[in-house]
């Protein structure tokens, strides 16, 4: 079920951010499931995940506040549990942020389980890790509901766990320790800027909405919608419907979308590998470069290289290298500091300015 691995804009807290500072200071979807320009991002090294400032009394949790014991890293036994196979580049390059990482720090007794997209196997994967003695959880939940059974099993073993990427729907610092990943509401509003930009105000627009049953799909939804109504009311959003965060299903849902409607002016891709699906339909029927403006979240090569060739007008980055800051924040709580409930990391963007020179950055 799971295998060893054996090798060498705003909310977190000042102690997990020294911590992961000093591991990432010197540095910083083909067919798949899934998972910034609008101004604010500077070039960063590729590998950097760079931590938002907290405001004034942001909740933290410590060991103590969570009955957990504390240990040190290089001789824990730590599980990580991905969500979907590695088949796509976000999901990629998680894995082997936290796989890297792991051998960096000598952390030796690395357990890894994929839930391919189920979730009764994320479930049981994550579960038989916590019966085999595992230490620390970092879990890049599937779904955002559903996590009770392993929130029980995980608390009568005193077993912390870090959330990356999408957030559970439970109590930080009880159910869980910490929520790692970006602002995905802010991103979806990044999103609906350069929308606006690009068709100077008005149009009609289509939304390729993620998987459903996650935070992320829900709030880059809410966010690019809010946004848009308050930035540019005379886009009108006439489609949207779910591409799965799939290359495949948003190329079909683009077709579909094509057919309905074949002079929609822009369309929102939830994530790169609907955007380039899209772009896929997009010339199946005849249309060219620049023709319906695209805009997308996820920041990998493929949509970076879209804007360069005319095809996508922005990107907004969600960065998947959570390694590093997710074993700095571990490693701030297991030796007795506070960390942050929700370490909300910034995300750069691409557009037409820095899309060429910056696509080295891309994943």
């Amino acid at each position: 079920m799971f295998k060893n691995v054996s090798s060498a804009r705003q909310r977190t807290i000042t102690a997990t951010f020294a911590a992961a500072a000093l591991l990432l200071g010197a540095g910083a979807c083909a067919k798949s499931e899934d998972s910034g320009a609008t101004g604010g991002s500077s070039a960063a090294p590729a590998a950097t995940q760079v931590v938002a400032s907290a405001p004034a009394g942001s909740a933290t949790c410590t060991a103590d506040q969570y009955g957990a014991a504390k240990l040190d890293l290089k001789t824990a036994s730590v599980g990580f549990s991905q969500s979907e196979k590695e088949a796509n580049p976000f999901r990629i390059a998680e894995t082997q942020s936290i796989k890297d990482e792991a051998a960096k720090l000598g952390i030796t007794k690395l357990k890894t389980a994929n839930a391919a997209s189920q979730f009764n196997k994320q479930i049981s994967d994550v579960e038989q890790m916590i019966d085999s003695g595992v230490q620390l959880l970092v879990i890049a939940p599937l779904n955002s509901d559903g996590w009770d059974s392993v929130f029980a099993k995980a608390a009568a073993k005193h077993v912390p766990i870090i959330t990356i990427d999408r957030k559970i729907n439970a109590a930080a610092c009880k159910d869980y320790l910490t929520f790692i990943g970006s602002d995905f509401a802010e991103q979806g509003k990044r999103a609906a800027d350069a929308m606006a930009k690009a068709l100077g105000n008005s149009g009609e627009v289509a939304i390729l909405l993620g998987a459903p049953g996650n935070n992320v799909t829900t709030l880059r939804t809410s966010g690019f919608k809010d946004q848009i109504a308050k930035v540019a009311p005379d886009i009108k959003i006439t489609f949207e419907q779910t591409g799965n965060f799939s290359r495949e299903d948003g190329q079909k849902v683009a077709e579909q979308l094509l057919q309905s409607n074949p002079n929609i002016n822009g369309i929102y891709g939830e994530n790169d590998e609907m955007a380039l699906g899209a772009i896929t339909a997009l010339k199946g029927a005849g249309k060219k470069a620049g023709d319906v403006k695209i805009v997308s979240i996820d920041g990998t090569k493929g949509a970076v290289q879209g804007i360069v060739d005319g095809w996508v007008s922005a990107v907004i980055e969600s960065n998947p290298r959570f390694g590093p800051l997710a074993f700095a924040t571990a490693t701030t709580f297991f030796t007795g500091g506070p960390v942050g409930q929700d370490v909300v990391i910034q995300d750069r963007a691409y557009d037409e300015s820095n899309a060429k020179t910056d696509i080295g950055s891309a994943y």
